[in-house]
């Protein structure tokens, strides 16, 4: 696959984590954020912290600088605010032509299909939480390179 096309799958990319990002965060219980299921494992608020990091991590690598730095969870929203700020970053560094400093999979098969798996494991503590999200054909949903806000289509094929 060439450059080009590679670029255009890893925004598209960014933009499904985006969309599911989106729907997992929306309307967790007020308690959801601290929550904790062992005495190892992370809070969502500490997952979404991480999930931000990875993010900024992937723009540093896209530009060449190579920085990592874990960062202490903020209160939700913030940290809500944080994931949608750090995808738009990227993508817009994605989006601008310049060129990647490292090759496209790799941005995809570390930090980016990371935040994925994490996404993942914020769905499943709201299920654990009592709070769960609702199902949907993601094959249908409304996703689209670019949009990496909150502001992601209402337009879905949930189920019941």
């Amino acid at each position: 696959m060439e450059t080009e096309g590679k670029l255009e799958l890893l925004r598209h990319t960014v933009a499904t984590l985006a969309y599911r990002g989106e729907k997992t965060l929306r309307d967790a219980p007020a308690t959801f954020s601290s929550m904790r299921v062992g005495d190892k494992a992370r809070t969502p608020a500490e997952i979404l912290a991480h999930i931000g990091d990875l993010l900024d991590w992937a723009l540093s690598l896209a530009k060449g600088e190579r920085q990592w730095h874990d960062s202490p969870p903020k209160p939700w929203e913030a940290e809500v605010s944080r994931f949608f700020g750090a995808l738009k970053q990227f993508d817009d560094y994605l989006a601008s032509g310049a060129a990647l400093q490292c090759p496209a999979e790799k941005l995809f098969q570390a930090p980016v299909a990371d935040a994925l798996t994490h996404i993942g494991q914020i769905a499943l503590l709201r299920r654990l939480a009592g709070a769960p999200i609702r199902g949907e054909n993601y094959f249908k949903a409304e996703i689209v390179a670019g949009r990496v806000g909150g502001d992601q289509s209402s337009k879905r094929l949930e189920f019941d």
